[in-house]
This record gives structure tokens, C-alpha cells and sequence, in this order.
């Protein structure tokens, strides 16, 4: 199945010239319909490709699944075609034994759109889950050097990006090594990073501990709760955090880095783990302070 990139045609238009008519990519958009056991619970705005994974993190980020053995399978069912072909936008998930279905309140009676994924939330108290995984404890330190280099190793894997420009991305990097481990494209941003903690459910790495989430755009409370209901201690992002992402970061005692871009970064909470080893050279004989004057011992008066 290859529907990432669509092929378009396009009129380019320029201030000093001519209109020119040629083909262009664009990032493709289809909905998928996630369902547990036969049972809808939610239609997202999605790039096709690791629909699985999509899946897979969704409901970790729902706090439904949380290990490998949770799902025990996940199949295309049949699209919605007059002639019956197989559209693969319906995945149908199905639980391991004895894990609970989700819960009635979490089916969405709305579409989730690429630009928003929580707006079909039945209830406020439903927005905040809470994770199985804690971060507070998490020992990892990373050197702001090495988080520097994590935007431009993001970009230049975009390969999806880099033909269309419209396709945001997340990925995985080991904190400590600064290995690449996994990075997803998808026009939702949200979608990007489910797909990216779905590769570790199925992969049996849950909870991500000493592992930095980058990813493309901002930090929303979203990502922030996707990244914590995975277990992972550090976001970083080349844009602005919300005021409830650095909230729910703060009260986690998770990290979170906005404005990553070349040599800067803005620690909103958990700046503990941005250490940067000690640059201070030590003093030239030039800079050196006096040596301290020592009193002398005062001869006794001779009687």
C-alpha cells in the first residue's frame, strides 16, 4: 500500500511571470476507523502507512493497552467501496485475554481531525488520563550538545516531508547514546507520535525510559500526555510548549524542551536533565590571582 504522497496537478504562480502548469506531491490525508473487538471507537484524519502502530499507540495514550501481550492481533477489515475492494481504513484491534475493552465514554462522536485529537472527548474529566508509568525517577541527563543535534537528524529523515512539506514528524532517540531508534511521518501531529509509541508496544520497549521524544511542531498538552502515558521523560520541540503541556510536565516531573533550534533550547520544566559538562577553563598564570600574603611570624623582642 503506497497512498503517503499524492500526485496533483498544480498552477505555480510567480510576482514576474507566466503561470505554469505542472505535477506536484501532496501529503495524503484518509480517514481511518479504529475499532476494538468489532466495536467503532474513533475516526482519525491520518497519512496511510503503520496504521497498526496508530492504533497501538492510540490506545496506550488511552490508557487502554500498556504491554505487548495486550493486543493480541489487529486486521484491515473491509472499506465501504460499492464494489466491495478493501479501502484499508478500518482496523479492527483485538485485546489480549483478559484485558477490559475500553470503556463506553471513550468512543468519540466526532472525527478526529489531523490538526486536533482530542476534540471528540464525551467529557472534560475524560481529557486528563493517567499513565501506568512514572518519569519523575527517570536518571536520564542529557547534554544540551547532543539535544542539539536531534532537529536536523528529525529533518533529514523526513523523506515524505521533504517531497511534499506537509507532514509533521516524531521520533525516538536513546538519551544517552543519542541513537536514532524510530521517527514516524503523518499529517496529524498527534498521529505521528502514536505511531512512534505504537513501534514500541509492538516491540516489547514500554515504558520508554531514557529515551527523548522529538518532534516537529509544538508541544501541546496532547503530545505531552501521549509522551508520559509511554513511559518517555524528555520532549523536546523546534516550537512553543502550551501552558498545559508545561503544567502537566511539572506535575509528572517530566522534561520539556521548546524552541529547540541550533545551539538554544528553553527548558519549561525539568531543566535537572539538561546538563552540560563543565566548560570553564582553568586560569592562565596571566588571569591567576595573587598568591595570598601570609602573615610572617613576628621575632620576639630581645630582653
Amino acid at each position: 500500500m503506497s497512498r503517503i504522497a499524492v500526485r496533483t496537478r498544480v498552477t505555480r504562480i510567480t510576482v514576474d511571470g507566466p503561470p505554469r502548469h505542472v505535477e506536484d506531491l501532496l501529503a495524503a490525508e484518509e480517514p481511518l476507523e479504529i475499532r476494538v473487538g468489532g466495536r467503532s471507537l474513533v475516526v482519525t484524519m491520518r497519512t496511510p502507512g503503520h496504521d497498526v502502530e496508530l492504533a497501538q499507540g492510540f490506545l496506550v495514550s488511552e490508557g487502554v493497552v500498556s504491554r505487548r501481550e495486550h493486543v493480541a492481533a489487529a486486521r484491515y477489515c473491509a472499506g465501504a467501496t460499492v464494489d466491495g475492494e478493501n479501502t484499508y481504513n478500518v482496523l479492527d484491534v483485538t485485546l489480549g485475554h483478559g484485558v477490559p475493552a475500553p470503556d463506553a465514554g471513550l468512543e468519540r462522536a466526532f472525527v478526529s481531525t489531523s490538526a486536533c485529537g482530542l476534540c471528540g472527548k464525551s467529557s472534560i474529566d475524560a481529557v486528563r488520563t493517567h499513565s501506568c508509568w512514572t518519569v519523575d525517577g527517570d536518571d536520564l541527563v542529557v547534554p544540551p550538545a547532543l539535544l542539539a543535534t536531534f532537529p536536523d537528524r528529525l529533518r533529514e529523515q523526513q523523506d515524505v516531508f521533504a517531497k511534499t512539506g506537509g507532514l509533521h514528524a516524531a521520533a525516538l532517540f536513546d538519551g544517552r547514546t543519542g541513537e536514532l531508534l524510530v521517527l514516524r511521518e503523518d499529517v496529524g501531529r498527534h498521529n505521528a507520535v502514536d505511531k512512534v509509541v505504537g513501534w514500541a508496544l509492538a516491540a516489547g520497549r514500554l515504558p520508554l525510559r531514557g529515551t527523548v521524544l522529538m518532534v516537529s511542531g509544538r508541544a501541546s498538552f496532547e503530545l505531552t500526555q501521549k509522551a508520559w502515558m509511554a513511559g518517555i521523560p524528555f520532549l523536546a520541540a523546534v516550537s512553543a510548549p502550551s501552558s498545559l503541556a508545561v503544567d502537566l510536565a511539572r506535575s509528572a516531573g517530566m522534561t520539556l524542551v521548546g524552541f529547540l533550534r541550533g545551539p538554544s533550547m528553553v527548558a519549561y520544566a525539568g531543566a535537572e536533565r539538561v546538563v552540560a559538562p563543565s566548560t570553564a577553563a582553568p586560569p592562565s598564570s596571566a588571569d591567576a590571582l595573587p598568591a595570598p600574603v601570609r602573615p610572617q611570624p613576628v621575632e620576639a623582642a630581645a630582653r
